[in-house]
């Protein structure tokens, strides 16, 4: 019997303000792309669905509270990175909201920045640059790190 594969699920909110600009945080103190930008963003817990992770995330990270409605799907991409580890990823994107995004994790996050989706700064995570790239194209779906046509980079 073979091993069946398991993969992270990440879950990405892209809080779009009216001129189009996304909020993006500065990774800090996680030990894990500590310095680069990413939208407000984290794993699954258990039991728990991609929409309930993303509300979570928003709120936890940046205080912000959105409803499933709210909710628009983006992307989802199959990552996989240096160390051959697969993750899953779906992006959500939400042009209301409520409340003002402020940094509630100042231990983990330097700062909170507004950047334009189609040209995010040189130090946005890869994985997340690559993901904002097909977004752009309107592309529901991508490879990311994987060996085959599909692949983003």
């Amino acid at each position: 019997m073979t091993n069946r594969h398991r993969s992270v699920v990440d879950v990405y909110v892209l809080l779009r303000r009216v001129d189009g600009a996304i909020l993006l945080m500065e990774r800090a103190n996680t030990g894990y792309a500590d310095g680069q930008l990413c939208p407000p963003s984290g794993h699954l817990e258990e039991g728990e669905s991609v929409i309930a992770g993303a509300i979570r995330e928003a709120a936890e990270e940046v205080g912000v509270d959105l409803t499933e409605a709210e909710l628009g799907f983006a992307h989802v991409v199959h990552h996989r990175n240096a160390d051959e580890e697969g993750r899953i990823g779906f992006f959500f994107v939400a042009d209301t909201w409520r409340g003002e995004p402020i940094n509630r994790e100042p231990h983990k996050c330097a700062r909170l920045l507004w950047a334009d989706p189609t040209n995010p700064p040189e130090n946005t995570v890869p994985y997340t640059a690559a993901a904002l790239s097909q977004i752009s194209k309107q592309q529901p779906f991508s490879l990311d790190g994987w060996d085959h046509p599909l692949t983003a980079n």
